[in-house]
């Protein structure tokens, strides 16, 4: 019967035995259930009665289910946990008819659980695979979308957890993955309707004797071989499809793993006549021209289209009714501030990894999502930028937002030739978002960006300044930042120079840039004041201004001057002039407009793993200014 379930279908939702649900039915505890001859019939999407042994001041009918913390078993996550219901993904795509789909979403938004769903949906199995969404969204949008449910033999493979330092050890690791799923097909082993060549590459796949060349038709292989033993062209799915280039990158062979992958993704999803339709996963696009070359039946969705937008992470909808039913609607505006303000395409987003912790965590905020993953990329990119990267990162966490080109297809060698594509790695792996509408100057994509919510301002504390540590040891910052706020000008050289000399010869061909970002970043952990840099003020533009967040504490303004090969002398000359410099351009106007009474001055130059400072105090009172040498 339309919109009803069987006993034994409702036993599987909600994780308890046919009898128990039979016993519920006898006892009336079920709205809607009818009898059907010897047996009962319940109406689709009616949840699990409460156990009669709870306190009776329970507020809610039903026994709440629990988190899925970490799930991303499709069957598991919609029958024996809280299941915020994506299943229209589904009937999207099939509108679409796109042949291969790419979703490019940052880490911990959905994309394996998503993933599996299809696969659970589409997938050819011996179990009745309709029972799992029999009570969704997808079943109600009608017979032509149900048509296809169980259909298609599936291949899925995940590269999420393909994390190795060598070539050697990735390429092992994803013939284990290829094992595994060739053995989930054990049909094909004795199957009548393939050939020999075949089954002998097949034993090869599963006993991991295949060569590195042959390992590149896994896809295109057993995509034929289920192909030819059902008689209907399979799915492929591959989750997490960029993991092991981006660790390639990191790990120096960057080259093998995008040539294996360029090989592997051609022949299986590349004008492959033994495919139905192909989804894709990532954080990052990697440009059609490293990865996807000539795959011209490739759909991209990443974070700024529109498309498929509500199906990766939570909506504000989403989010109310799943404060309702863990009783927590007073916390709605504390989600939203601490996990809301995505923008995929024109929906807002909230962090599912986070909403979902937040809950379990009795309501209690934090950053969940800092310690998911991976970002030695954006390490590797602070550890190159200039100081004007550095002074733009400050300036997203102070609350601002930015102008910039954004690339969706950036690829991973572009971070040595161009560090500004810092803000597009960024916006893509989940740490921007954009604002207002897309910008087309000339031939390139401009947008504003800013940085969500509270969580992700205190993941980049810690994860993207924070990762300044790695070339600035705590204690060195400590006591520079207290020189700079003491207006100690020995001290701060003291602190500098003993950094330099701390991190050996990596300093000696350095210039001014390399040095300004250096001191942005040991400034902008001063949580007393906000950082700003290049701006202008008097009838210049400082290098760096220190504005206090409170009146009382004193303004400080820095000028920074680089030079190889100086001498101790020039080196102090340098200092000079840039202490000089402040002065003579009045850099102090913007702090004197904010009613700053006090100004510390600081001219610092730099050679190689030398330093010299010269400081002045400026105090401003009725007599108007009082310099006083440091």
């Amino acid at each position: 019967m339309e919109g009803m379930m069987t006993t034994k279908e409702a036993a599987g939702l909600w994780g308890i035995s046919d009898r128990r649900v039979s016993k519920y039915c006898n006892e009336g505890r079920i709205t809607g259930a009818v009898k059907s001859g010897s047996s009962w019939l319940i109406p689709v999407g009616t949840g699990k009665p409460m156990d009669k042994r709870r306190r009776a001041s329970q507020e809610s009918n039903y026994e709440r289910l629990p988190l899925p913390v970490g799930i991303s078993d499709y069957r598991s996550a919609s029958t024996k946990y809280y299941y915020v219901d994506k299943t229209l993904l589904i009937r999207d795509f099939l509108d679409e008819q796109a042949k291969v789909s790419l979703f490019t979403r940052p880490r911990r938004f959905g994309k394996t659980l998503n993933m599996d769903m299809i696969r659970t949906f589409f997938e050819k199995t011996d179990e009745d695979t309709s029972v799992y969404f029999k009570n969704k969204n997808i079943w109600k949008a009608g017979k032509k979308y149900r048509d296809h449910q169980g259909k298609y033999p599936a291949i899925f493979v995940t590269f999420k957890d393909v994390k190795f330092s060598s070539w050697e050890k990735t390429l092992q690791d994803i013939g284990v993955i290829f094992a595994q799923e060739y053995l989930r097909h054990q049909e094909l082993r004795a199957s009548e309707k393939c050939n020999a060549y075949e089954q002998e590459y097949y034993e090869k796949i599963i006993a991991r004797m295949a060569t590195e060349e042959e390992m590149t038709h896994g896809l295109q292989m057993l995509s034929q071989m289920l192909d030819e033993h059902y008689g209907i062209a399979p799915i492929i799915i591959i989750d997490e499809y960029d993991t092991p280039i981006q660790q390639g990158h990191s790990s120096g062979f960057y080259d093998d793993v995008v040539g294996f992958m360029r090989n592997l993704f051609s022949g299986g999803l590349k004008d492959n006549p033994h495919l139905t339709f192909g989804f894709m996963t990532g954080i990052l696009r990697v440009a059609k021209e490293s990865i996807f070359s000539g795959l011209n039946n490739l759909k991209i969705n990443s974070v700024l289209d529109n498309r498929y937008s509500e199906y990766f992470g939570f909506t504000h909808d989403e989010v109310l009714k799943m404060a309702a039913y863990f009783m927590a609607e007073d916390k709605y505006r504390e989600i939203c501030d601490w996990y809301d303000g995505y923008q995929f395409g024109r929906t807002e987003i909230f962090n599912p990894w986070s909403v979902i912790n937040y809950f379990a965590n009795e309501c209690q905020p934090k950053a969940f999502w800092q310690s998911t993953g991976s970002n030695d990329v954006i390490n590797e990119i602070l550890m190159l930028s200039d100081g004007e990267a550095t002074d733009n990162l400050t300036r997203l966490l102070h609350g601002e937002s930015l102008k910039t080109m954004i690339d969706t297809s950036v690829i991973y060698p572009q971070i040595h030739n161009n560090p500004a594509s810092i803000f597009s790695f960024l916006l893509m792996a989940g740490y921007l978002k954009p604002v207002g509408e897309r910008m087309l100057i000339g031939s390139n994509d401009f947008y504003a960006v800013a940085i969500p919510n509270k969580e992700i301002a205190g993941v980049y504390r810690n994860e993207i300044l924070g990762k300044l540590e790695n070339i600035i040891p705590q204690s060195t910052a400590s006591k520079i930042q207290l020189a700079v706020y003491s207006n100690d000008a020995k001290g701060l050289q003291q602190g500098l120079r003993k950094l330099l000399l701390q991190s050996g010869s990596y300093y000696d061909t350095m210039g001014e840039n390399f040095y300004h970002g250096l001191m942005l970043g040991l400034c902008a952990a001063m949580d007393q004041y906000r950082v700003t840099s290049n701006r202008e003020a008097g009838e210049g533009r400082y290098d760096i201004c220190l504005m206090p967040k409170a009146i009382r504490l004193p303004g400080v303004l820095i000028e920074l001057k680089a030079s190889k090969g100086c001498a101790k002398e020039k080196l102090a000359e340098l200092a000079q002039a840039a202490l000089q410099q402040i002065r003579d351009q009045h850099y102090d106007t913007e702090l004197r407009s904010q009613g700053v009474q006090t100004v510390y001055n600081f001219g610092v130059a730099f050679s190689g793993k030398e330093v010299e400072v010269k400081a002045t105090c400026d105090r401003f009172g009725e007599k108007g200014r009082m310099t006083s040498p440091v």
